[in-house]
């Protein structure tokens, strides 16, 4: 048996599989993330510890002690500071934790921007641990000094397990902005150049890398096997493309929770000025040999949820009544073919190509006949449009995505499923495991107890299931929108920055 544990950033999950590829055990438990200022993001990383361990030991109740590996899929880009005994002395600051712009700003200035990224396949960005890191050294040295790593939630996560010394994948190191992308090592450069302590951080290793077995005590506490492996995990993205069988070029993963996550894979590292410009990132994947990037839409599901919420309470109501659920409600109600209405999904700004934090959102083409489904219709042209731009922007980059494979949430709905083929244009493809992450975590756990060799081996143990073609007319329908919608965004930007100035001295 193998387990398969995800700590995302509001919830950890764990799952164990048979080496066939069949779930034995499943768990699931929610946390909290802390907004203390303006700006800054932050968790209870013991605290998330000690969910983890209750997903785990639900998880294994049945099977842990055939347990024989263990791997982890975690957020990108927090940091947590842990001393000798891998207790965090200060709380995690989370990807989202946008504290650190003068630092970013810092790094650009030093190097260049375009120079870091060439190095790191990373741009200069407060969501980056490296500048989370240089953060704390300017604003806390006390905390600084005291640290022993600096960790991510992987490395955090595996010393817990009782990993032999403190090891960071490939994949995570890859995102921290301070990780040379051809050395493979840290970048004793840019370390330099901000008195940044290689010894503070953990040993980079390839993911799939036996790094210790489970501590004996926790094993008993847990349930597990006392020989367990504990094997490098790997950042969600790439994990969840594991999962989901990217292995390989013209394959790409479409992840649909709260943010919307388009994930492809190269075979070379892809460092060129459209990826500069349209923000995409380029690290290691968690298979050898393959580059990882991903497109990003931080509204995702976020935009339906909140239209839902605001616009349908009675179909909320409705939807009770029946024992439904409301996006099921909804969904049974939204009009054939286009909507006449067009949606701006930019209501926590933009996500890749621009990243433009200071984007709105809108609403055009409303008439007198509008009614909320056919906004509910353009919420979801939306999310596909965003999708198509970036797989447009890829394609520039050397990326060019040809079938497309779908989890978390918006993976459920066959409308929302139908809709992303006829607008981005390719053949979309559900999994019969949905929780892909937790089922790469562990395939890159059977890979350190020597199973899955190959892509081929993976592509057999990952099972799909319904596909959704491209119909044609409806196709062609959308074609005509997407060169439409395609330019909104310069077109509304200049508008969206007046629309969103406030002058209270106006205000009598």
């Amino acid at each position: 048996m193998l387990l398969g544990i995800d700590v995302g950033t509001t919830g950890a999950k764990a799952m164990v599989f048979t080496e066939e590829g069949g779930t034995r055990g499943y768990a699931f438990r929610e946390y909290g993330i802390l907004y203390t200022k303006e700006g800054y993001a932050c968790q209870d990383a013991e605290k998330v510890w000690e969910i983890t361990k209750e997903v785990i030991r639900e998880a294994v109740r049945e099977e842990g002690q055939n347990i024989r590996s263990i791997s982890v899929s975690v957020q990108g880009d927090a940091v947590i500071p842990v001393d000798r005994d891998r207790a965090a002395l200060a709380w995690a600051q989370l990807g989202m934790d946008y504290r650190g712009r003068e630092e970013a700003r810092m790094c650009a200035d030093r190097f260049g921007a375009c120079e870091i990224f060439s190095r790191t396949g990373m741009r200069p960005h407060p969501m980056n641990s490296f500048i989370k890191i240089l953060w704390i050294k300017r604003h806390d040295e006390r905390l600084y000094e005291k640290t022993y790593k600096f960790v991510t939630y992987a490395d955090f996560i595996m010393g817990k397990l009782g990993s032999s010394e403190i090891v960071i994948d490939y994949t995570m190191a890859g995102r921290t902005q301070a990780f040379d992308l051809s050395g493979r090592t840290w970048s004793k450069e840019i370390l330099k150049a901000f008195d940044i302590q290689e010894e503070k951080l953990g040993t980079p290793v390839p993911s799939g890398t036996v790094v210790g077995t489970i501590d004996r005590d926790l094993a008993e506490e847990l349930g597990i096997c006392p020989g367990a492996a504990l094997v490098a995990g790997g950042h969600d993205q790439t994990c969840a493309a594991v999962g989901a069988g990217i292995t390989e070029e013209g394959m790409a993963l479409d992840s649909h929770g709260t943010a919307e996550v388009l994930t492809a894979v190269s075979e070379g590292p892809k460092l060129g000025s459209v990826m500069f410009d349209s923000f995409y990132p380029c690290y290691i994947h968690a298979l050898p040999g393959l580059y990882a990037t991903f497109a990003l839409n931080h509204t995702g599901g976020a935009l339906l949820r909140w239209f839902v919420e605001e616009y349908c309470r009675e179909d909320r109501r409705i939807a009770a009544a029946e024992g439904i659920s409301v996006y099921d409600h909804v969904m049974e109600k939204l009009p054939d073919g286009p909507s006449h209405v067009m949606v701006l999904p930019y209501l926590n700004g933009s996500g890749t190509p621009y990243c433009d934090l200071e984007m709105k959102g809108g609403i055009l083409g409303l008439t007198l006949a509008t009614g909320r489904y056919d906004i509910a219709k353009a919420v979801l042209e939306a999310l596909c449009f965003e999708m198509r731009l970036n797989m447009d922007q890829m394609k520039e980059a050397g990326i060019a995505v040809r079938t497309v494979r779908c989890a978390g949430g918006g993976a459920r709905s066959r409308t929302g499923l139908k809709l992303k083929a006829d607008i981005m244009g390719v053949p979309v493809t559900t999994l019969k495991v949905r929780e892909a992450a937790c089922f790469g975590a562990a395939i890159l756990a059977g890979r350190g107890a020597g199973l899955y060799r190959s892509a081929a081996d993976i592509q057999s143990l990952v099972q799909t299931d319904v596909t959704y073609e491209p119909e044609k007319a409806r196709k062609d329908m959308y074609d005509e929108r997407y060169l439409v919608y395609r330019g909104l965004y310069r077109t509304m930007k200049p508008v969206m920055a007046r629309v969103g100035e406030h002058n209270a001295e106006n205000i009598q």
